[in-house]
């Protein structure tokens, strides 16, 4: 016994270690469908995470283990799921610990979904309402606020928040979105997501999306590119759409595949937002789905660029007539593009990436396609040429007041994301609109600017 004694300050080291490496682990995990939920929901992806990291020992305890519970969120009333029954915190009339409901869930992933609904449900507005009006970089506030709030009866859970946050510094994907993660899919491997790549000297090959590419050097060109990984250069042009001349030196690091990119994406991400001076082309290439498809899915003709604030659908079913994205006018290129008319053998295509649509995953809810419409760009006002009226010294213009601009709420829209998209702030959304809490409505009309 005392030799035990003696031999845990060499084991305490340890077991720090481990438990580090579990929450890296974890982290590593879980990050993308935090940020997706933070950028759907306006829970900061640090919170999601450290919360997750203390309410599940990184995935290691129980609930986690056996109900995909990672935030410890019980079955109150309403809840018609599975339910696990565990001592927590209640206790029965005898001042003794009894046994608790907890919600189970088919997966983490779904747990993270939930924590986002269970924080902002209107019953609990006046419970947690007030964490949406926060500062979503202020990880510190919310920290103290979901303390407040009583998520947790432990008189330290916003410092042990705070604690995770700043050891592992989550606060850094409070600033992200989705598609900064390189490789971001969370879905469990399967025989559909091949890992595999090619190992050949001078060239960086990633799997994304289940598709090979290249993330160049310096003054790589597709022909040396082509050859190196014995493909034909039209090949290389086909599945990179908008490459044009195959001898013209890539930047550093541009995406560059080498087998076809997929009908839509597979990861978790099912939107995608445009920041200025984006194009269709360069989600494609971030995604790694066919330009033709995101056209098609989103119901814009070829050669259409949406604008900025403007959402794509990256999978599933396209998107009904009346949420087709608003476009921006584009200067015609003055270059000629690369197109091949020739059918010619695609020696990586499965015949299957061809003729079979995307399935819908569990997420989406299969619905009767109506028929396509062609769907035309507004032309451009006509360019008047300005009128310089005559005043005199003391005649005062006034200028005419800024158009007002209306946003739509669309299911899953919340003030956070729709502030994001438009450049503002949550508190001159309500502002505008005389709003007294966070709560919207999907068909409500809010002024934006």
């Amino acid at each position: 016994m005392f030799r035990f004694f003696l031999m845990l300050p060499a084991l305490f080291p340890l077991l720090l270690f481990a438990q580090s490496g579990d929450r890296y682990e974890y982290i590593n995990r879980y990050k993308q469908i935090a940020i997706a939920e933070m950028e759907r929901t306006g829970v900061p992806a640090s919170i999601k995470l450290a919360q997750g990291i203390l309410e599940s020992n990184a995935g290691k305890s129980y609930l986690a283990q056996k109900a995909n519970n990672h935030f410890g969120i019980k079955c109150g009333d309403n809840w018609k799921g599975k339910k696990v029954w565990r001592k927590d915190d209640d206790l029965d009339k005898h001042g003794r610990l009894r046994k608790s409901c907890f919600r189970a869930y088919k997966s983490a992933e779904e747990c993270y979904v939930a924590h986002s609904e269970f924080l902002r449900d209107p019953k609990k507005r006046n419970r947690y309402g007030f964490l949406f009006e926060l500062d979503p970089y202020d990880y510190k506030a919310w920290a103290k606020g979901l303390k407040k709030a009583g998520y947790a009866t432990s008189k330290t859970y916003s410092q042990k928040l705070i604690k995770v946050i700043e050891d592992y510094e989550l606060y850094q994907y409070d600033r992200m979105s989705s598609s900064d993660i390189f490789a971001g899919n969370t879905r469990p491997k399967s025989k559909r997501w091949k890992t595999t790549t090619p190992q050949i000297e001078g060239l960086d090959i990633r799997n994304f999306n289940d598709a090979n590419l290249v993330l160049t050097s310096e003054g790589q060109t597709p022909r040396e590119i082509a050859e190196k990984v014995d493909l034909k250069v039209k090949c290389l042009l086909k599945y990179n759409e908008k490459l044009e001349d195959p001898d013209r030196p890539l930047p550093a690091e541009t995406r560059i595949y080498i087998q076809p990119k997929r009908n839509g994406f597979r990861g978790v991400k099912k939107w995608h937002y445009i920041k200025a001076g984006e194009t269709m082309y360069e989600i494609s290439q971030i995604y790694g789905v066919k330009l033709s498809k995101l056209y098609k899915r989103n119901r814009l003709p070829e050669g259409a660029e949406p604008a900025v604030g403007e959402r794509i659908k990256l999978r599933g079913f396209k998107i009904r007539k009346n949420e087709v994205p608003h476009t921006r006018y584009v200067q015609p290129s003055d270059g000629p593009v690369l197109k091949d008319d020739k059918t010619e053998e695609d020696p990586f295509m499965d015949d299957s990436e061809t003729i079979t649509p995307d399935k819908p995953t569990e997420e989406t809810t299969p619905v009767t396609e109506p028929a396509e419409e062609e769907i035309e760009l507004e032309p451009l006002p006509p360019i008047i040429e300005p009128i310089t009226p005559e005043t005199t010294p003391d005649e005062t213009i006034t200028p005419e007041p800024p158009a007002e601009v209306f946003h739509i709420v669309q299911k899953g829209d919340t003030l956070y994301s729709i502030s994001k998209r438009y450049g503002t702030t949550v508190d001159q959304l309500r502002k505008l609109n005389g709003l007294t809490s966070n709560i919207i409505h999907s068909g409500q009309k809010l002024r934006v600017k």
